[in-house]
């Protein structure tokens, strides 16, 4: 990189060439022999996490040699707050329907003069660590950590005291993030994070007596793999509404599948080669529903004149467009996002974690059984 004999700065090259733009970050990282989150969290004196002195100072040398200047935009927040919400998120802003996620929470923001910015990690914890970084940086009022799909994460290193609440995901017993040493004290104790979440169980008792209203007695269940929040909750409510109904259970009628239609495809067709074949099928997501009505199909069988069909999820593009339309529970995304920032702005921390109604969407794929 050529430099000014008198001056020691960097002088001008060729277009594109870290000298002829100001210094990102990025070159800050190269230049010290770091990662960008490293560089990140020294500039910007984060807490919670512990970086050697002999990488701090690597850091700041860099910087000073690049020129580096912080952020226009933490400079002007500095010391105020700046009605910004950061949503950091896996994968929800490339899946279509957890993208609802995304909408409730700017819904939500938007009626109460607040900001959102969106952040997806794609599932990178560095990602996240960076993005905890700027928002501190930035003063958010507060940080939602929301998944793609309700299971177990990690918080990132250097959340602190920022406000948070989590969104179709959870921590277990809040064990300081990954990155952090026994020392680092400002993750580790904070209490539990507020947490919103779909109620499971509520969902699977809904579709289940959603058969059962319609007068079905065998109706078998296709869940999705074991280790899922979904599959273990939509199962429990599955053998709730039986009981309730006085139905007994019968563990023959139950299945567990790959959340995939072609599992879905073969349970099906097992399913209704019992001596006493079910009437009706809860499927544990609409994809799999998929696969049954293939299975029902190839067997001869109508939906829902001999079969009657339910999923789960309500992703419109599948179960808009099956044939018949396929009646289904949905996940209330729109719902857990507009709560989240509700919780977060008014410093609500409730000790358990809000759990949000899954509706019914009725459509054409449920009938009463054959006499």
């Amino acid at each position: 990189m050529p430099r000014s004999e008198s001056t020691g700065r960097t002088t001008p090259g060729p277009a594109g060439s870290p000298a002829s733009r100001r210094p990102r970050q990025r070159d800050v990282a190269e230049l010290a022999g770091v990662s960008r989150t490293t560089v990140s969290l020294v500039l910007n004196d984060v807490d919670g996490v512990t970086i050697p002195e002999e990488t701090r100072q690597r850091v700041w040398n860099a910087a000073a040699e690049l020129g580096f200047q912080p952020d226009a935009m933490a400079r002007s927040l500095r010391g105020a707050h700046s009605n910004i919400i950061g949503l950091v998120t896996s994968e929800i802003a490339t899946t279509p329907y957890a993208v609802a996620i995304i909408k409730g929470a700017q819904d939500a923001a938007f009626e109460r003069g607040q900001t959102l910015l969106v952040i997806d990690t794609e599932g990178e914890q560095a990602a996240a660590a960076d993005a905890v970084m700027r928002l501190r940086q930035w003063r958010a009022d507060g940080l939602i950590l929301a998944a793609d799909y309700h299971r177990r994460v990690e918080l990132p290193p250097g959340l602190g005291d920022l406000p948070a609440v989590l969104v179709d995901c959870f921590v277990d017993d809040q064990e300081p993030p990954s990155g952090t040493t026994h020392d680092d004290t400002s993750d580790a104790r904070r209490p539990p994070l507020p947490t919103v979440l779909p109620d499971e169980l509520q969902g699977g008792r809904l579709a289940t007596q959603t058969l059962l209203d319609a007068g079905h007695r065998r109706i078998a269940f296709i869940n999705g793999p074991d280790g899922y929040p979904a599959s273990s909750g939509r199962l429990e409510g599955y053998r709730e509404a039986l009981a309730a109904a006085g139905v007994a259970y019968d563990p023959t009628l139950v299945r567990r599948g790959d959340w995939w239609q072609e599992s879905a495809s073969r349970h099906a067709a097992d399913l209704m080669g019992l001596d006493d074949p079910p009437t009706a099928l809860f499927c544990g997501n609409d994809w799999m529903a998929m696969g049954a009505y293939d299975s029902l199909r190839e067997l001869g069988l109508s939906i829902p004149g001999d079969v009657s069909v339910i999923g789960f999820d309500n992703r419109v593009e599948i179960a808009d467009h099956m044939r018949p339309r396929l009646s289904t529970v949905a996940l209330p995304y729109r719902a857990m996002g507009h709560e989240a920032v509700g919780m977060l702005l008014d410093g609500e921390h409730p000790a358990e974690p809000v759990l949000l109604e899954c509706p019914l969407v009725v459509r054409d794929s449920i009938a009463p059984p054959r006499t």
